[in-house]
Parts: structure tokens; C-alpha cells; sequence
């Protein structure tokens, strides 16, 4: 039997599971810190992307030029970082200090 989650891609199944494992830590302690349940995802997500973004060991593989140095890959990082934030429901909310008080 498929079921919707069954039918989503890798992408939306691993960003899924990372908000379930954030959630879930938060459940199980109930003095955690959101802020730092959430740094630590990120930390790990970091890690992991870095570790999967690695250049193979052909210094002029064309595939590999995006991420060939250190320099590439974080800015590579950066401008994946930037686009996921702003499509998120939660880069701008109705508390932001600079929201307008129309």
C-alpha cells in the first residue's frame, strides 16, 4: 500500500525527518532548549552536507569545479542556506521587529 509519504522525494523525506527528530528530542526533554535542539540539527545537517559535497579525486573534473575548494562549497552552502530560508513559512514573522503596524 503507498502511502503519501511513500510517494515524496529523498529531499522532502530528510527535511521531514530532521522537524520530526527536532520535535521529538523536544518531547523527550522537556528542559531542553529549542534554540539549541535546533543548532545541533543544523551542526549535523552541516556536517553531513559538507561530507557528501566532497570534490572526487580529479583536480579538473568538470562535475566537481561547484565544489572543488573549501571557498566553493561554502558558498555553494550559503546560497542553498539563503534559498531554504526564504521559502520558508517561517523567514518573516508577524514579531520580526521590522514588521509593519499598518
Amino acid at each position: 500500500m503507498n502511502t503519501p509519504d511513500d510517494e515524496s522525494s529523498p529531499f522532502d523525506q530528510a527535511a521531514m525527518s530532521v522537524v520530526e527528530l527536532g520535535n521529538q528530542i523536544l518531547d523527550q526533554n522537556k528542559d531542553a532548549d529549542p534554540w539549541d535542539v535546533a543548532s545541533g540539527l543544523f551542526a549535523g545537517a552541516i556536517q553531513f552536507w559538507l561530507f557528501t559535497h566532497q570534490p572526487c579525486a580529479d583536480p579538473f573534473c568538470e562535475s566537481c569545479a561547484e565544489v572543488a575548494t573549501a571557498e566553493h562549497r561554502m558558498k555553494l552552502l550559503g546560497d542553498e542556506l539563503r534559498e531554504f530560508a526564504e521559502e520558508s513559512d517561517y523567514y518573516h514573522t508577524p514579531t520580526d521587529s521590522n514588521a509593519g503596524t499598518a
